[in-house]
């Protein structure tokens, strides 16, 4: 069954952080079977009316997904954002 990773940053300190990132997660995400769904802040927000810079993700499987989170090529892209933003991440099983 599939599974998605869905991030959402609350909030960027530091652009070029933010950018280290994503140069080592993109890759180490698809290359852990990862397929990006979706990429950007919200188009419109409702409910809570919250617009924030939101990732979806998928993946084969819940274990995929924590493993892609959990490998060491993954590990180098979140020390290379450090501080640079407040996320969460959460992993999702599809229906």
């Amino acid at each position: 069954m599939s599974a998605y990773w869905i991030s959402t940053y609350l909030e960027i300190h530091d652009e070029q952080k933010l950018a280290a990132y994503a140069e080592l997660a993109g890759p180490a995400i698809k290359a852990a079977g990862g397929t990006f769904l979706a990429r950007g802040t919200a188009a419109k927000a409702y409910e809570a009316g919250v617009v924030q810079r939101s990732v979806l993700i998928e993946f084969p499987s819940v274990e995929a997904a924590e493993a892609a989170h959990d490998s060491e090529a993954y590990q180098e892209a979140l020390a290379a954002l450090g501080d640079g933003a407040t996320r969460d991440l959460r992993i999702v099983p599809g229906v």
